[in-house]
């Protein structure tokens, strides 16, 4: 039974160990990645440091704050940092790029209330309203728990689970007694379906920062078109700050998009930026 157990442990360390290795493989992201728990004398150790441009931003130089969050920036992403430099075009009135940027922490920091209390008051001074086509609720509630955490806390807490699995394993093998073995026996059960959650939650986020499937209409107004050509047939209108999914990214100049409402055209490259 012993060697039942540790057989067992070992398969579940290696399952478990190669899902937090997919999950923490971010090729796209660059290798210094600071988030708001990050310490933050590793964020003040950039340069231009970020506490120069947090005094920008105080005093009122949004184009000064602007320009050295953006320069910290090309040293690495953070939520921290996208969420001031939204907060900062904003201030200095362009709506789409902070949209763009309160989006791009909103990936890093999906759970947290104040970029997205910031980006709906952003939305609100865009021209376009589209009603989204309305989801099920277990998919909407789905959504919402997925998106209730970052990648690296549903990882990590994927770990948890499973150290708590290897303990409620050790308890039904090795107690001598039934209610304990019970007890360990279902609490394995209900760890081992955490531990797949976890990383299932954690490879979904993980999917939607490396795809970066959204992007930001950038332009104040642009023809979407029936085909990728200017000559296209005219299907619709957006304005600058709208949100559209890519669902076609095979072309260069030109990308197929969906709104949230189902409507489907094609869009130049150059009147989106990619979030």
């Amino acid at each position: 039974m012993k060697k039942v157990y540790i057989v067992l442990s070992f398969s579940l360390f290696y399952i478990c160990a190669w899902a937090q290795q997919e999950v923490f493989s971010l090729p796209e992201l660059s290798d210094t990645v600071y988030t708001e728990s990050a310490d933050e004398e590793k964020i003040t150790s950039l340069l231009p440091s970020k506490a120069v441009a947090d005094s920008a931003y105080q005093q009122g130089n949004f184009a000064e704050a602007i320009r050295l969050y953006e320069e910290i920036l090309t040293q690495g992403e953070a939520a921290e940092i996208y969420y001031n430099l939204g907060n900062s075009y904003y201030k200095a009135d362009h709506i789409a790029k902070a949209i763009l940027n309160y989006e791009r922490a909103l990936l890093l920091k999906p759970g947290n209330e104040d970029i997205r209390a910031n980006l709906e008051i952003a939305r609100h001074k865009t021209v376009d309203k589209v009603d989204a086509i309305p989801k099920l609720f277990i998919v909407a509630w789905k959504n919402d728990l997925v998106n209730s955490m970052s990648m690296d806390a549903w990882a990590k807490w994927g770990v948890f689970f499973f150290f708590l699995l290897i303990g409620s394993l050790y308890l039904f093998f090795f107690s001598k007694k039934t209610g304990i073995k019970k007890g360990g026996f279902t609490a394995a059960m209900v760890c081992i379906v955490l531990v797949v959650v976890c990383n299932l939650f954690a490879n979904q986020q993980h999917k939607v920062l490396t795809d970066r499937i959204h992007a930001i209409v950038m332009s104040p107004s642009v023809t979407v078109r029936s085909t990728p050509s200017e000559t296209g047939t005219s299907l619709f209108i957006l304005h600058e700050g709208h949100k559209v999914q890519i669902k076609d990214n095979s072309m260069r100049a030109w990308k197929e998009i969906v709104l949230e409402d189902g409507k489907v055209g094609w869009i130049a490259i150059s009147d989106i930026e990619v979030i």
